[in-house]
């Protein structure tokens, strides 16, 4: 019997200086089976790092043909496109052919340094994707803050970011790979 996804309620408010966005966001997740709870912060995080009122979380691990997060234009468009993990060149080039802007949030460490080696030289041509990496151990302190119930507070300056939840608080600083 197939396993069902984890539901998540999340009260996510983003407070970010660099773009002048303040809003709160309630999101319902579905953490699929075989999702981490790393995988479902950073998923948090990128909603976070892109926060307008047309974001929307997608079936992502479920579905391929899906990012784990979109935007839409109201005519059905996509202007954005985010992929998290360690994507395909074909995926890429598939995604980059689709969405306006693409963004890739790679994390994991060494995996995701040594993909990026084999990868960078065939994203050049794409002037609609950027790609960011996370720190292994940045993600690892956002994993331990993950809870079925969760009032994120995600704080975004000059680059940096903060998330708390409760007393707990994982300060990150995404490395640009390709902007």
């Amino acid at each position: 019997m197939a396993q069902k996804a984890t539901i998540y309620k999340i009260e996510l408010s983003v407070s970010d200086m660099d773009r002048h966005y303040y809003e709160t966001h309630k999101l319902t997740v579905a953490k699929h089976p075989s999702e981490t709870d790393e995988r479902l912060m950073v998923r948090i995080l990128a909603f976070a790092l892109n926060a307008q009122d047309q974001l929307e979380m997608t079936k992502g691990l479920s579905d391929d043909d899906e990012p784990d997060i979109w935007q839409k234009s109201l005519s059905g468009e996509l202007e954005l496109w985010v992929a998290l993990g360690l994507p395909s060149e074909k995926v890429i080039r598939q995604s980059c052919g689709k969405a306006r802007q693409v963004i890739i949030y790679s994390y994991g460490g060494r995996p995701a340094e040594m993909w990026w080696e084999k990868t960078q030289n065939s994203t050049t041509r794409f002037d609609n994707l950027q790609v960011m990496n996370f720190s292994e151990t940045d993600t690892r302190e956002l994993a331990k803050l993950a809870n079925r119930s969760m009032k994120l507070q995600v704080n975004i300056q000059d680059g940096e970011v903060m998330v708390s939840v409760d007393d707990s608080i994982v300060y990150l600083t995404p490395i640009k790979w390709k902007t």
